[in-house]
């Protein structure tokens, strides 16, 4: 028995996983072998591949094409209209199926609208991806990027606030009181 909604107009083809409690809405495309998480929301119009992996409670916002090759862990937010690609130099006529390069977005991630994320890159865990901003590298986990190409401008916490530390290199998230230390360029949340 089907245990997760998916809009009559949607295309899901056989072979999908999709988890418990998933939404999938109008005019969007599940293609075989791809695996949907649990408490996932897919937006209208947007296409997921074969072999692409989405954890639990991702939510795709609408017009987003999510090619083989990308991972989302848990928590993953893609604002709409934002772009994937899976070839690095992509040529009508090269087939080019056995060069896709793996992409992911970390746990906690958020990708802005119209935001393009370059194949081959690792988005660290609760980054913030400006709207519009082209990623062209690699994200650090909490980093705060915007911009074409992307530039790294602060960092925030899990909960996308801007983080503001102090001479010690502590911050706190202004709505959880999170603790989160900056050492060697790098930001981690205080257990």
């Amino acid at each position: 028995m089907q245990k997760y909604f998916a809009h009559e107009t949607a295309i899901i083809d056989e072979g999908a996983k999709i988890g418990n409690n998933t939404k999938i809405w109008h005019f969007s495309h599940i293609m075989p072998r791809c695996t949907i998480g649990e408490d996932c929301n897919i937006g209208q119009n947007v296409v997921i591949s074969p072999d692409v992996v989405l954890g639990r409670n991702v939510k795709i916002q609408n017009n987003v094409s999510v090619y083989t090759g990308v991972i989302c862990e848990d928590d993953v937010f893609l604002g709409p209209s934002m772009v994937f690609t899976n070839v690095i130099n992509p040529r009508s006529h090269v087939s080019r199926k056995d060069e896709y390069r793996q992409t992911i977005i970390r746990k906690g991630a958020s990708v802005g609208a119209n935001a393009t994320i370059v194949c081959g890159n690792e988005i660290g865990e609760y980054a913030l991806i400006g709207a519009g901003t082209v990623v062209t590298k690699a994200v650090k986990p909490f980093a705060l990027v915007v911009g074409n190409p992307a530039r790294q401008t602060g960092w925030v916490s899990r909960n996308g606030h801007k983080l503001k530390f102090d001479d010690n290199g502590i911050a706190i998230c202004p709505e959880t009181g999170e603790k989160y230390i900056l050492q060697n360029n790098e930001v981690k949340k205080q257990n």
